[in-house]
This record gives structure tokens, C-alpha cells and sequence, in this order.
């Protein structure tokens, strides 16, 4: 007989409430991001507090990229991104 535990998800979908706005918010002030972005990485750190720790942020653009290591995230690159 086979294992039936569901395997975990490729990707976690995180709601823009308030507490990812407020990251976003933050996020705009320290990084040269755009407002969809901030709300991309916001919600990657909002997963990191609420304890989904080894999670890997993936990207193809370098600024993000930039910020998601700077916030301490582990970075997947997908290629090098719009030029900064």
C-alpha cells in the first residue's frame, strides 16, 4: 500500500491584507521596487513570520532579487533580469 500524505504545495498564495501592505509600504521606502514587487516580497516575508522558514523566493528580475537577499531571503535567480 501506498503513502497517501499530500505532498506540499509548489507555491504558497498569500493574501494582500494589511499586515503584507505594511511590509510592502516598508519595503517601497528601503528598495528601489515597484509597488507590485513590494507586494511579491512582502508576502514572501509575511510567509518567514508566520514560520515557513526554508522557503526559497524566485525571481527573474534583479532588483527584486536584490531585495528578497538584502531582507534575508534565499534567492532562486531565473536569469539575470531587466538591468537595474
Amino acid at each position: 500500500m501506498s503513502d497517501s500524505s499530500p505532498s506540499p504545495p509548489a507555491w504558497h498564495e498569500v493574501a494582500a491584507a494589511s499586515g503584507v501592505r505594511t511590509f510592502a509600504v516598508r519595503l517601497l521606502r528601503t528598495h528601489p521596487l515597484r509597488a507590485a514587487d513590494a507586494l511579491q516580497l512582502a508576502a514572501a516575508l509575511a510567509l518567514r513570520q508566520a514560520g515557513l522558514a526554508g522557503l526559497s523566493f524566485l525571481t527573474a528580475d534583479a532588483r527584486l532579487a536584490e531585495a528578497a537577499e538584502i531582507e534575508g531571503l534565499s534567492v532562486l535567480r531565473l536569469n539575470r533580469g531587466r538591468p537595474a
